[in-house]
């Protein structure tokens, strides 16, 4: 039996769903959604391309012998066959050079990830700056006897600035692991690369 006759179930009916929370969010909604779609879908391009990067990397650590140019220890690895007579000091010149060559292709979209998670709350709170402009303004305009004129303004001002949130945290987590993935490669090749030149150092010092 429902004492209220029906009032409570009426007006939990009329509750907002998310999606009409997220629509009041307009076009700074909108545009938050966006760069989380975006940062998503480099963050997961990066993933797939440095784990395949790492998987031939590993491959490559087992035969040093033979370089293969599709993976960055491999094009190491050549510049040091190619440089074997060489001096230990030269030859550390040219892997160094080596090593930046490769390092914007393992670290390409990384700092846009950061960037992402870094506009997202500032679009939030963009969203709700607006919010109280038009809150503001429509209390000039028709005063405070209805509360139901200013409710949109307010909503816009609110979801903002938690879609701004929301966007925030899935994109600081995912640059962590899309940049640790990276500075794994780059640690990969700075060890390569010293026991390279400690291997030259050997056959100097003989």
């Amino acid at each position: 039996m429902d004492p209220s006759r029906g009032g409570i179930l009426s007006l939990e009916t009329r509750k907002k769903t998310l999606e009409e929370f997220f629509h009041e969010g307009k076009e700074v909604g909108y545009a938050i959604t966006v760069l989380l779609i975006i940062g998503c879908l480099i963050a997961l391009e990066r993933i797939i391309v440095l784990g395949s990067m790492s998987s031939k990397i590993k491959a490559q650590e087992k035969n040093l012998d033979t370089p293969n140019s599709n993976n960055p220890l491999g094009r190491l690895l050549q510049i040091y066959h190619d440089n074997k007579a060489v001096d230990a000091e030269t030859l550390e010149l040219k892997l160094d050079e080596g090593i930046l060559r490769e390092t914007p292709k393992v670290d390409r979209g990384v700092n846009l990830i950061k960037m992402f998670a870094a506009i997202a709350p500032l679009m939030g709170l963009l969203g709700t700056v607006i919010g109280m402009i038009m809150t503001f303004q429509t209390i000039t305009l028709f005063g405070t006897g209805d509360p139901k004129i200013m409710v949109g303004n307010i909503s816009l001002a609110l979801v903002t600035t938690a879609l701004g949130l929301i966007c925030a945290l899935p994109l600081i987590l995912i640059h962590s692991i899309v940049a640790g993935k990276a500075k794994g490669v780059l640690q990969k090749l700075d060890e390569q690369s010293a026991g390279l030149i400690a291997a030259i150092a050997e056959k100097e010092s003989k």
